[in-house]
């Protein structure tokens, strides 16, 4: 059993989870993930890595099914029963001169511990983290300490700059532009925001996370094709060249599961036992 050491909202929806799992804090590296399961009759969810602090792990997640609803309701005390990790390759993190993190909604919960490593690695980095509204960013206090730049937008103009995040991580390409990119966040806004750095050529990488259902390889569920040939997301990820992701294909597939997800939650909101694949 492994101990939640504190548990709080973010914005709605969104949960910040302090575990306390020694075998990975003491391992992990940016751009890694775990995989937990919170009792015996829980389903295992992969979910990233956010932060490192001595004997804790952080993890960040949206409730959009069964298992995430389960796991917010936890509190300081409560424990989950496995967690296994750290998985996946790491960021590749190297001396490159200037890089830009992009982060949309929940995705944000994923740059703090890609721009600390980058920063110790000599580089610059500019954040550009991105929200519906002022009410839905997060993280906003944590990534301008460790950031040299800041930027922030929002769909509605209700904080930071009105738009999106392409529109910044445009005008820095043209301007100033970056060694390298990190997008994170939906695979629409990964697609659309990668997709401004591909005319200057510029190294981007994107975490295909949001595909993931096992995590370690044996469900084939976060099949990918990056450059023409298939790969794993959880095993050979999760991060990737974004501009040779066939971001058209993940979006599919993400829709797979969507009748059983469906299911799961109308089951545990009724009583049941919850089960059914739904994270």
């Amino acid at each position: 059993m492994y101990q939640v050491r504190s548990a709080r909202l973010l914005a709605e929806n969104v949960y910040e989870t302090w575990i306390e799992v020694p075998h990975i804090s003491r391992n992990a590296e940016a751009g890694q993930f775990l995989v937990l399961r919170i009792d015996e009759e829980g389903e295992r969810i992969p979910l990233t890595i956010s932060g490192l602090d001595g004997d804790s792990v952080r993890i960040i997640f949206m409730t959009v099914g069964t298992t995430t609803e389960k796991l917010a309701a936890l509190k300081a005390g409560d424990a989950v029963l496995d967690v296994v990790g750290p998985l996946g390759q790491p960021s590749e993190v190297h001396h490159v001169g200037s890089c830009v993190l992009v982060g949309g909604g929940v995705g944000i919960a994923c740059l703090p511990i890609i721009a600390t490593a980058l920063k110790r690695a000599g580089n610059r980095v500019i954040g550009i983290i991105g929200a519906r509204n002022k009410d839905l960013l997060i993280l906003e206090n944590e990534m301008k300490e460790v950031c040299d730049e800041l930027i922030i937008t929002t769909d509605d103009g209700s904080y930071g700059i009105k738009g999106f995040a392409a529109g910044p991580l445009k005008e820095i390409c043209e301007t100033r532009p970056p060694d390298a990119v990190w997008v994170i966040g939906p695979a629409i806004m990964m697609k659309v925001t990668s997709g401004v750095t591909q005319p200057f050529g510029i190294r981007t990488f994107v975490s295909l996370n949001p595909i993931m259902v096992d995590g370690t390889g044996m469900c084939g569920s976060c099949r990918v094709v990056v450059n023409g040939e298939t790969k794993f997301a959880c095993v050979d990820g999760p991060e990737f060249d974004a501009h040779q992701v066939d971001f058209d294909l993940l979006m599919s597939r993400q829709r797979f599961y969507h009748p059983e997800e469906k299911e799961s939650r109308e089951h545990y909101h009724s009583g049941g036992c919850g089960c059914g694949g739904n994270h």
